[in-house]
């Protein structure tokens, strides 16, 4: 029981630092990334699907996305997604390939960012720390319907403990990186 819990903290401690993963992949940096479109969908046939499965997405040099839809029709619509999307971004489009520069970032533009990223990985943290209450939460039940001993509730919580601090330092190293990235010029 005790390790049922620790494993299920485990893996949703996992995910929680994979959602800051994918949310620190959108604010994007002065560089051209595949990633930054990921979350972008497109109507295809009357359904919503990512862009990246109506279209090959590249990058051309380290401040162009190049973005090549595998139909013709769908040229426009594949433009008017990226443009309507939240990351301001204005693309061009020449035949069938679609064009989308980088604009360089500016100084101030750069400390709001890093005030994203921080509150993105605060969010991320208070996350953990919501996982850690439950499986605490859960041991207190154990213990009080008397299925494990307290020193066995004790180890259990300092598991518990060691696993949110591990999975904490994980954030942390990714908003040092991030942050570093992001007042790199």
């Amino acid at each position: 029981m005790i390790d049922d819990i620790i494993k299920d903290a485990r893996i949703r401690m996992g995910k929680s630092v994979e959602a800051l993963k994918q949310e620190l992949a959108k604010i994007r940096t002065g560089r051209a990334h595949t990633s930054l479109l990921d979350h972008i969908t497109v109507e295809y046939y009357g359904t919503q699907v990512p862009l990246s499965q109506t279209a090959k997405v590249s990058v051309e040099d380290s401040r162009t996305l190049t973005v090549t839809p595998w139909e013709k029709p769908m040229v426009q619509v594949v433009e008017k997604a990226i443009m309507n999307s939240d990351l301001g971004l204005n693309p061009s489009t020449a035949g069938e390939v679609i064009r989308i520069p980088m604009p360089p970032l500016t100084e101030e533009r750069r400390k709001d960012l890093v005030k994203v990223v921080r509150h993105e990985t605060e969010n991320g943290r208070v996350a953990i720390r919501n996982i850690r209450r439950d499986a605490n939460h859960h041991l207190k039940e154990l213990l009080k319907e008397k299925e494990i001993s307290e020193d066995d509730d004790r180890r259990a919580e300092d598991s518990v403990q060691k696993l949110t601090d591990q999975f904490v330092a994980e954030m942390d190293n990714l908003l040092q990186v991030k942050e570093q990235e992001l007042l790199e010029v």
